[in-house]
């Protein structure tokens, strides 16, 4: 019995589909950090439709056998691995489930890969490509560990460290750019069948072949849910202080925190309280605000908490400025600024850039509305005279940072480059 194999050759995120001189290749593809499948996204549709159709055609031809159907998944290195193993088994489940709707396939056919084979997939397209230092890069990929561990379980090096720190890091930043996208995608399946042997005519009595029995094409699909499966993402988040209050002599912190779907939100706090009674020198000020950002551009792709960012600020604050021999005082004398504080809310612009491994730069401008109530005093014999009044109804800029940003979280750096690309 001559076996025939139709071979989905997957590296990692296709199915190659073999029989003699015929090859198909089909693809499923996932945005970044997502299990979820969307049909119109990458020709999915298409490429889905394609591998149901041919298990169709086989379930139904009597001269075919199916034997085997493999499904995998994949996920691009630039993750954490825990984050990679999750993301690659849910992209593999999903996709199964998906064909299982549509194609009654028997539990005894079906194997899975249990984890990620994106080092395979990376190794196939560097080996492919003309790219810098390739035979160094394949070297990495298929000789180093990709972890290594002291006497004491610490890890102390990886095959991902190596090759992000290859060529101060362009290296890794090509392979991000050219090849991940490729990688970040779940391979489909493998499909196995082979040729029923047909029964063959004993030589001394002629008899007639029986005609094979076919079954029928309408068979009931087994149901399966195809419902996205829920995915655990890291918690990317960052502490940081605006440089431009801090040259003023007003110490500040804020953090913020990922929500996912490029979305974060984020607190600040600045306070200070100096003064010089004796010569009439107040430089007081407290408050704080938030804000929520939407982050977009190709920076924002690859990690959270990079690139341009738009989003809402709110504001609360009071203060006490004394200089040129006259006060400014937001806020109910005596009191504080819970009592009548002032306010902004406004719209916000900014792009955060990386200048070192776990830090940020974080350029922001806010515009909007500024109310609530000051005053205007002078001092006069250690006492603080009341001039006026006011109500505040300010527009125009509330918010000007340049603030320094600490990255924490697992996975939650930058890839630096030094230099431009040789």
């Amino acid at each position: 019995m001559k076996r025939l194999a139709i071979i989905a050759l997957i590296q990692l995120c296709c199915v190659s589909i073999k029989a003699q001189t015929l090859q198909k290749e089909i693809c499923v593809r996932f945005r970044v950090a997502s299990s979820v499948i969307e049909l119109g996204y990458g020709g999915n549709e298409e490429s889905l439709a394609e591998i149901v159709n041919l298990l169709k055609e086989v379930e139904s031809n009597p001269d075919m056998e199916l034997t085997e159907v493999q499904f995998c998944g994949s996920a691009s290195p630039e993750g954490g691995f825990q984050l990679n193993r999750r993301l690659a088994n849910n992209r593999r489940t999903n996709v199964e489930r998906y064909i299982r709707q549509r194609v009654n396939l028997p539990d005894s056919l079906i194997t899975r890969c249990e984890s990620s084979e994106m080092w395979n997939k990376l190794s196939f397209y560097v080996e492919q490509s003309d790219m810098p230092r390739k035979n160094e890069v394949l070297h990495q990929i298929r000789e180093t560990p990709e972890f290594t561990y002291n006497k004491r379980g610490a890890l102390v090096d990886s095959r991902k460290k190596r090759l992000m720190d290859m060529n101060y890091g362009r290296t890794w930043n090509y392979m991000l750019r050219e090849f991940f996208p490729a990688v970040r995608n779940a391979t489909v399946m493998t499909v196995y069948f082979k040729q029923k042997e047909k029964p063959q005519p004993e030589p001394a009595v002629e008899t007639k072949e029986p005609t094979p029995t076919v079954e029928p094409t309408d068979t009931v699909q087994q149901q399966v849910d195809v419902s996205p499966v829920p995915e655990k993402r890291n918690a990317y988040f960052a502490v940081k202080t605006n440089l431009l209050y801090d040259a003023l002599a007003v110490p500040n912190i804020g953090v913020e925190f990922s929500l996912g779907k490029r979305w974060s939100v984020a607190a600040d706090w600045m306070y200070a309280w100096w003064s010089k009674n004796s010569k009439h020198r107040y430089w007081r000020i407290y408050g704080g605000g938030l804000s929520a950002r939407k982050w977009f551009g190709k920076a924002s792709e690859v990690k959270p908490l990079q690139g341009h960012h738009i989003g809402l600020n709110a504001q609360m604050f009071t203060y006490d400025f004394e200089f040129g021999g006259k006060g400014y005082m937001a806020g109910e004398p005596g009191s504080n600024m819970w009592d009548r504080m002032n306010y902004s809310i406004a719209a916000e612009y900014g792009y955060s850039m990386p200048i070192a491994r776990r830090l940020n730069l974080d350029f922001s401008i806010a515009a909007g509305y500024m109310g609530g109530r000051y005053y205007k005093y002078i001092p006069l014999d250690n006492h603080y005279v009341w001039q006026t009044t006011k109500d505040r109804n300010w527009w125009g800029p509330t918010k000007l940072e340049i603030s320094l940003v600490w990255l924490l979280g697992h996975g939650n750096y930058n890839v630096m480059q030094k230099g431009g690309e040789k």
